[in-house]
């Protein structure tokens, strides 16, 4: 499996519970924070619903 490297770039003030969840469930807490994880369907739909909030790049 690929991986990523996600980096949190916008505040989650303003965002839904849903979406700050998806924050959390990824390993993110914190603004600037970047985690690498496994790129399977789950983690891509988590980063689809955050994707205004991230910046991913390809490892």
């Amino acid at each position: 499996m690929a991986k990523v490297k996600i980096t949190q770039v916008k505040s989650k003030n303003g965002a839904t519970d849903r979406q700050i969840a998806n924050l959390v469930s990824l390993g993110i807490h914190r603004l600037h924070q970047t985690v690498e994880v496994e790129l399977t369907p789950v983690t891509k739909g988590m980063i689809e619903k955050v994707r205004h909030l991230v910046v991913v790049e390809e490892i």
